[in-house]
């Protein structure tokens, strides 16, 4: 072990009993203080010499990191820099993460690390958690038995081939493990140590990369079928056997596979997709928020979502089960969703439709009576003209798709569409925040799934909100790792869906943001991770002790890592 944490009986203050000394103790980014080793301790581990005479703290370190992050030409370049400081020392990566939360956000996460991604062969500097490649198959448990790994918590695992908008990006993928668990840390303050990004490597179809003499993947067209099914099996069953009780996240995986994985482990570990479950959660959590500037209720809704792959689905189910919690009856809440893919609204008897979507079909007899230049192909169009919906989600990944003519027709039934252009990266954004204003003469109630500049609104300027998983998946892990849970329940991303809407600034004020500023995202954070913590408890989910579940508050508090510098012991041999 490479560090235990301690506390002096007569002071009670806390500090590190570390193992590692000199060169081998700068280079550990867990336990790498820099310049801010004081000189007794620099004695003791043996840095005498290693280091630059003077002595600094974590507030300089910080100054002098951002000035150096600031110094950067483009958004890769800070993506970069802010890497190399996470793989140098994590302790003040997550002090200026913190800090500067807002402004750093978009570089460690969209839409900054979709360019991560596809550049990752290129820029590659350090090794940072694991690559498990389908080769290695036969060896998961000799890989994940290596004692650097024993505080894990929580694992992020992506197959990289549906990276955000971007496709198939190999082992450039790991790229969002690393952001999503950056994340984890930051904004919900799992500690460093107990987070591990996993990269499945089953090939990649990309032919750009398998070409490129710098791809740091395995070579190989994807793995398919049974062979890939069983490869998931074998991680599955080496994370289970190691960690019984971690929780594992999903990322990024095609359509195709998202929701027969989860589907097939939710059951057996603690395990959610964030694409498809998390993406739900901010979605409708949004949603709910828009409703306190509408006055509308959520069964007076009607919702067409255009792009019908794991996070369409995902939100249209989330939906359906809050207007059921509500009480509206199951066959009209279903009711109340139209899902439309490249083919257009999906109607029964579809050849193509797979098994997550099948219970959103309309039925052929309720389009009878709609109007339509070519039933065989129900557009976008054609659904808002005869839907009349009162929302538009889009998940398509296919930018400027929301036509001035489209969101005309929403704007033409409802008082205040509500919009949510929600693929990412920014240039597969469904519209452009401005011009919504523009055709619903400042009408629209807009959030988007990547960061755009300042709008103009009734001639005023105003900050377009970002529907960002950081919102939801940090709280939902900050409540399954402190309560110990067993399980993720989809019940447990309504509650945060339903906890972010009642932090939402425009319950007190219809002029105002749908979501919290980004600074107040930890404070969320710790409401979801309460509100999930007391769910699993409440569902007999937890496997805390009987007295620890009595004090949840304090459990979530505990949980909650800052990232400050300890003082050091050098362990006794």
């Amino acid at each position: 072990m490479l560090f235990k944490k301690m506390k002096n009986p007569k002071t009670n203050q806390a500090y590190l009993e570390v193992s590692l000394t000199d060169s081998q103790l700068l280079r550990s980014p867990l336990l790498n203080k820099g310049m801010a080793f004081p000189h007794a301790e620099r004695e003791t581990f043996n840095l005498l010499g290693l280091l630059p005479p003077a002595e600094s703290n974590l507030k300089d370190q910080c100054l002098r990191s951002y000035q150096a992050f600031k110094s950067k030409p483009s958004a890769l370049q800070k993506y970069i820099y802010l890497r190399d400081l996470q793989d140098s020392n994590e302790t003040l990566f997550y002090t200026l993460l913190s800090q500067y939360l807002e402004e750093m956000l978009p570089i460690v996460y969209t839409p900054t690390v979709g360019e991560g991604c596809q550049q990752f062969s290129h820029i590659y500097r350090h090794p940072r958690g694991l690559y498990l490649a389908y080769p290695y198959r036969n060896k998961l448990d000799q890989i994940f038995a290596h004692p650097r790994f024993n505080h894990v918590k929580a694992i992020v695992v992506s197959d990289g081939e549906r990276i955000l908008g971007l496709g198939d990006q190999g082992a450039g993928g790991m790229g969002i493990p690393i952001g999503k668990l950056s994340l984890y840390t930051a904004c919900a303050g799992i500690h460093p140590a107990e987070t591990l990004p996993v990269l499945l490597d089953t090939g990649t179809n990309n032919e750009e990369l398998r070409a490129d003499s710098l791809y740091i993947g395995w070579r190989h067209e994807r793995i398919r079928g049974e062979d890939y099914d069983n490869f998931i099996e074998c991680f599955v069953n080496s994370v289970k056997k190691r960690y019984p009780h971690v929780l594992l996240q999903w990322e990024d995986f095609a359509k195709q596979n998202a929701n027969r994985i989860l589907e097939r482990y939710k059951d057996e570990l603690c395990t959610f997709n964030d694409d498809i479950q998390g993406t739900a959660a901010i979605a409708v959590g949004t949603i709910l928020a828009a409703l306190h500037i509408t006055k509308m209720s959520l069964s007076q809704q009607r919702i067409v979502i255009f792009g019908a792959g794991g996070a369409g689905c995902g939100i249209a189910k989330l939906f359906v089960s809050t207007l059921i919690a509500q009480g509206v009856k199951e066959k009209e809440a279903y009711r109340s969703v139209y899902l439309i893919d490249r083919s257009g609204l999906m109607m029964e008897g579809v050849p193509h439709a797979l098994p997550f979507q099948i219970p959103f079909l309309k039925p052929r007899a309720m389009i009878e009576n709609w109007k339509l230049k070519d039933p065989s192909k129900i557009s976008l169009l054609d659904t808002i003209l005869n839907a009349k919906p009162s929302i538009l989600l889009g998940v398509s990944g296919q930018g400027g798709v929301f036509t001035e003519e489209i969101i005309k027709a929403m704007a033409a039934h409802v008082e205040n569409p509500i919009i949510f252009p929600l693929s990412n990266p920014t240039s597969n954004s469904e519209a452009i925040p401005q011009d919504l204003m523009t055709w619903t003469n400042d009408k629209a109630i807009i959030s988007t799934g990547s960061p755009f500049g300042n709008i103009f609104k009734n001639k005023e300027a105003f900050h377009v909100d970002q529907t960002n998983n950081s919102y939801i998946f940090p709280g939902i892990g900050l409540g399954l790792i402190a309560s110990q849970s067993t399980r993720a329940t989809d019940n447990m991303f309504m509650i945060a869906a339903k906890i972010l809407a009642d932090c939402s600034p425009a319950k007190t004020n219809p002029k105002a943001n749908l979501l919290p500023k980004i600074p107040k995202i930890r404070e969320v954070s710790y409401k979801i991770g309460l509100a999930v913590a007391k769910e699993a408890v409440a569902q007999g989910l937890s496997l805390l002790p009987a007295h620890e579940q009595e004090n949840l508050e304090n459990r979530v508090k505990e949980t909650m890592w800052t990232p400050e510098y300890l003082p050091y012991v050098l362990t006794k041999t």
